[in-house]
């Protein structure tokens, strides 16, 4: 009664491959498909995107600046304007006054 018989299911052949239980789990890649992308590193992203960032931040800031400080001298010089022309014209007459007062006091002792 030599009889042959199929192995039960569950033990392999010598056609199939046989891969530890580890293995088992972490399915094989085929060699049709794609490799996995690489993992973003994410430091060098964040750094990248903050970098970014603060460009254009400068950009806006340096506008804001300028326009900033050119409304507030513009603001500054048109208040300061009155008394400015007050200043000058105070010193323009003692300028004058003065230069008068030499050139009287030159011609009066010329004619002496």
């Amino acid at each position: 009664m030599n009889r042959v018989t199929q192995p039960p299911r569950f033990v392999p052949t010598l056609t199939e491959i046989v891969q530890p239980a580890a293995a088992a789990v972490t399915p094989v890649p085929d060699a049709a498909d794609p490799p996995a992308p690489p993992a973003p590193d994410l430091p060098h992203l964040q750094e990248q995107m903050v970098h970014r960032v603060m460009q254009r931040v400068d950009l806006t800031l340096d506008r804001l600046l300028r326009e900033t400080v050119g409304r507030l001298v513009l603001e500054h010089t048109q208040a300061l304007a009155p008394s400015l022309r007050d200043e000058i014209e105070t010193v323009v007459r003692q300028s004058v006054n003065q230069a008068f007062e030499q050139e009287l006091a030159s011609q009066w002792l010329d004619k002496r």
